[in-house]
């Protein structure tokens, strides 16, 4: 495994200290769109976000008798960050509540009065502006355990939402985002987009239109760094959804005349997302006010005995659950990708 720069594509790696790991984890009614997201168990999806907060706490789960998976069988990132856990160990894994259908057990949960948000095709109905406070409040409070903080996210259909937000805040992003799916659903997500935007309009405020249609793990991880990297080093851990918080908390600083400073904020991704030929996390982040610290980890599943592990190679979920931030401090603990596989693959066959 290596960990490069998604600009320069050199070499480059996160600290060799130990981190804590924070989810953010959240339910938009979006995913209840049928045929819009395959992260998490049909008829079940909100509930993702609650069994992957459970696995990455203690290993198992207990809302459902088995982990979150995709209709091919493909099981969550979860379990690479969880791998990555055992191995490495991280200081701390600690979950932020955006708003659950379940709380999960057996977790170190921060309760915020944040509930699911509604389906943006019909209007989110987010008190954006108070969810982005609560966001900064936490960040500022926030007891760091280890040298620095990896933030990860569990918001199923959350690159529908993410690119709805961005769009609406006038950036041309069509195309952008990835999606759980090697072949996204693409009608399904830009008519739930476009039914989302034609409810917002020119005379609306920026977190009125984000209010509509966004969620709540965008807003209050952008309210989130603004204040935690004042006082240590953040890694957004994952794909485009988290280049879109980059991204909302860039334009939302004139309106809170805010002046952040970036030298302690960096995502992290894995190759899959960068690989991806149907996105472009690049493109994304080079819409940054500021030039941004980014990496993504090398990894595959070639070697895995379990078959079904190889999807990811092929496309399949790409990232989630904080897989690339997890990847990238595996890499600056010296652990190579097959250890990490094997200990997926053991994980694996303990729940079968």
């Amino acid at each position: 495994m290596k960990t490069y720069d998604i600009f320069t594509k050199t070499e480059k790696e996160l600290p060799s200290y130990k981190a804590d790991f924070l989810l953010m984890a959240s339910v938009t009614r979006t995913c209840e769109i049928e045929g819009i997201t395959q992260a998490g168990i049909p008829g079940l999806i909100p509930l993702t976000p609650t069994l992957d907060a459970e696995f990455i706490s203690s290993g198992r789960v207990f809302s459902l008798p088995e982990l979150a998976e995709t209709p091919n069988g493909v099981p969550t990132p979860a379990l690479i960050t969880k791998a990555v856990d055992n191995l490495a160990g991280f200081n701390s894994i600690e979950v932020c509540d955006l708003g659950l259908e379940k709380k999960p057990k057996q977790t170190k949960l921060y309760e915020f009065d944040i509930k699911p948000s509604r389906r943006i095709d019909q209007g989110a109905g987010i008190d954006a502006k108070a969810v982005f406070l609560k966001g900064m409040e936490f960040g500022a409070s926030y007891e760091l355990k280890g040298s620095y903080l990896i933030v990860g996210e569990s918001t199923p259909a959350g690159t529908t939402t993410a690119e709805a937000a961005i769009r609406a805040l006038g950036y041309d992003v069509a195309g952008c985002f990835s999606s759980s799916f090697l072949n996204a659903p693409k009608n399904i997500k830009e008519e739930t987009i476009q039914k989302a935007l034609s409810l917002i309009n020119d005379d609306m405020s920026d977190f009125e239109k984000l209010g509509i249609v966004a969620d709540n793990m965008l807003l209050f991880t952008a309210g989130f760094i603004y204040e935690a990297t004042k006082r240590f080093e953040v890694v957004l851990a994952g794909g485009t959804q988290m280049a879109a918080v980059m991204l909302i908390a860039d334009k939302l600083r004139e309106t809170m005349l805010l002046r952040p400073d970036h030298k302690n904020l960096t995502l992290a991704t894995t190759q899959w997302v960068v690989e991806d030929e149907k996105s472009d996390i690049e493109k994304l982040l080079r819409l940054l006010s500021y030039e941004p610290k980014t990496l993504y980890t090398t990894f595959s599943f070639q070697n895995a005995e379990i078959p079904v592990l190889q999807k990811y190679d092929e496309g399949e979920a790409k990232e989630g659950v904080g897989a690339g931030g997890a990847l990238a401090y595996a890499k600056t603990h010296d652990l190579e990708n097959d250890a990490i596989v094997q200990n997926i693959e053991m994980m694996m066959y303990e729940m079968m």
